[in-house]
């Protein structure tokens, strides 16, 4: 039987709502608890304080940013990029300022855990999780233009995760 969101034990076997595109997400965003690879110490100097300051400032406002864009979504809320049918698009607050601020406030932590970090191996689950977002919110716009006429002209206004960010900013699908 399917959750609210879609969720359900055959679309993890068979990817239907675009599940593994969240499993790969989840996957990407829990490896950040990985301790730094190769330790910045390990290259025979210490990994100056000013980026790892910047870096957990960048995290907290990231941080931040998510908890705006999950206030704002309210009930068209999911984790999964099949949008939940019926549910209104939301252009407004966070959403005015790109398409998918969650995984831009995402990808904000993880550079700023990268930052702190000065870690390759956090720089290299930054550029996985480029991937993974970018090819997830690709998915969920083509379902939202199919439920929403609107969200071409929407599209065409506003960036889609990062401006001007080739992988991370486009207009047409």
């Amino acid at each position: 039987m399917p959750s609210r969101w879609g969720l359900s034990w055959g679309g993890w076997f068979d990817n239907r709502h675009g599940e593994w595109w969240l499993l790969a997400q989840l996957a990407l965003i829990a490896a950040h608890l990985l301790p730094p690879w190769p330790a910045p110490g390990a290259w025979g100097y210490a990994w100056p304080l000013p980026l790892a300051f910047g870096g957990a400032v960048l995290f907290l406002v990231g941080l931040g940013l998510a908890a705006q864009a999950f206030w704002r979504l309210g009930s068209s809320l999911t984790p999964l990029p099949d949008p939940i049918p019926g549910a209104p698009l939301v252009v407004s607050g966070a959403y005015g300022r790109c398409r998918h601020p969650l995984y831009q406030a995402v990808l904000l932590c993880s550079l700023g855990v990268t930052l702190a970090l000065g870690s390759l191996l956090h720089l290299a689950l930054l550029l996985g999780l480029c991937g993974v977002l970018g090819g997830k919110a690709r998915r969920e716009e083509r379902a939202l233009e199919a439920l929403h006429p609107d969200y071409a002209a929407y599209r065409l206004r506003t960036p889609a995760i990062i401006p001007r960010l080739p992988w991370l900013d486009w207009q047409a699908l």
